[in-house]
């Protein structure tokens, strides 16, 4: 029997393509971040304005799309049951890392090896590659894809085992009761804030400038990374359970979390400074209030902005629907190009404020236009969004609000 399709939630598309979109932004402003360099170029007009860049989307960002993801995987769950859901999700998100990694990784490889033969006078410079194991295995910016495998790997087998062992679901019940509860209270920010405090607090090496660190190098993701976007994709699925009452919590609030957020940020930014810095403090108590204002600005960002969202976006907005389509091959196939660009653009004698707005323009002319030219009509698009877009609008050739990205 065919599956009718759900209906979509606008505001949250525009969430989750907003959150991606933010990954093109951070990418592309960490050329330009001064001081000890974080990427493969640090362009000729780097200055210290650029980190916000980079600083600010990094706190909020992919706990927001992950709590997003897990949002739409509990909806996605009630169209299509647990089987169906795992053989959705292999296709559109293990699928996809599995087949894109190898090519997107060659070309991020050639771009780095270009960046260093400019940087070097026009010679290679002559370093030894280490052999890759599962230490050292680099995920690049496709990491998202290899959480959310983790994440739906743990949550499908976990929903299928409640299910057997409590079949009147009051597992289910007490969960919505305490989600409905939290969510209109300022207790569940402080308790989603948690526990990445407390891990922010006791680990030995966390360098509180760069906040959650990024699981990007090897097959074991760090703690503090499982811990943020584990609990995000968690509360999205409870968020789901009971979604009414969560999302006109989230309605009601907006304008008090980003305001709290953008304070707690400024805040941060004062504290920690401009410019990336490499030197954790140690772990104790000393920690505890950048640690517990950089967790609540998180979770802050993160319903603030979803709230605003759901304010704005109440009814479609066709541009943003697009976009939201489009956002997952903008953010899988990014990288490289942004990266050649930086590297064109590194020495050339423009100042920052042209170049940056240069490379963002067109990375985003080039991508927007392959989506349209090559993915959206396509089996491409059928495969990473569930469904290929028709060409002729209709309410029956919406693509699914359970895409994965």
């Amino acid at each position: 029997m065919p599956l009718s399709p759900s209906p979509r939630i606008h505001a949250l598309d525009a969430v989750r393509a907003l959150a991606l979109f933010l990954g093109v932004v951070l990418h592309a402003s960490m050329s330009f971040i001064p001081g000890i360099p974080i990427w493969i170029v640090q362009d000729s007009q780097a200055t210290a304005g650029f980190s916000l860049g980079f600083f600010v989307p990094h706190i909020f960002r992919m706990v927001l799309f992950f709590m997003i993801a897990g949002y739409f995987a509990h909806m996605a769950l009630g169209r299509r049951g647990i089987l169906g859901l795992a053989l959705d999700r292999a296709k559109r998100i293990a699928l996809p890392l599995a087949a894109l990694w190898m090519p997107i990784f060659a070309l991020i490889v050639t771009v780095v090896i270009w960046g260093a033969i400019k940087a070097n006078g026009g010679e290679a410079p002559q370093q030894e590659t280490p052999p890759l194991t599962a230490q050292n295995f680099p995920l690049t910016h496709l990491w998202f894809l290899y959480m959310l495998v983790i994440f739906n790997a743990v949550s499908l087998p976990l929903t299928a085992l409640v299910r057997l062992i409590d079949r009147s679901d009051l597992s289910g019940k007490l969960i919505d009761a305490i989600t409905g509860l939290l969510a209109r209270t300022p207790l569940g920010t402080l308790l989603l804030a948690a526990p990445l405090a407390i891990w922010f607090i006791t680990t030995p090496m966390w360098m509180s400038w760069f906040g959650i660190p990024t699981p990007d190098t090897g097959l074991l993701p760090n703690t503090g990374a499982l811990i943020a976007y584990g609990t995000a994709f968690a509360a999205g699925w409870a968020a789901h359970r009971c979604s009414d009452l969560v999302l006109t919590a989230w309605k009601r609030a907006w304008h008090i979390n980003l305001g709290i957020a953008i304070a707690l940020t400024t805040w941060l930014v004062m504290e920690l400074g401009m410019t990336p810095n490499f030197t954790p403090v140690g772990p104790g108590m000393d920690r505890l209030p950048v640690a517990a204002a950089y967790t609540l600005a998180i979770w802050t960002w993160t319903f603030g902005l979803t709230g605003a969202a759901l304010v704005i976006f109440s009814r479609e907005n066709r541009v943003w629907r697009y976009l939201a389509d489009a956002s997952y091959w903008v953010y899988l196939m990014h990288l490289p190009l942004v990266m050649a660009l930086q590297v064109a653009l590194s020495d050339v004698a423009l100042p920052g404020l042209v170049k940056l707005p240069l490379i963002l323009a067109i990375s985003f002319a080039i991508l927007l236009g392959t989506y349209q030219l090559i993915v959206r009509h396509t089996w491409i698009g059928g495969w990473l969004n569930g469904r290929r877009a028709s060409k002729v609008r209709s309410e029956d050739a919406r693509i699914p609000a359970d895409a994965s990205a």
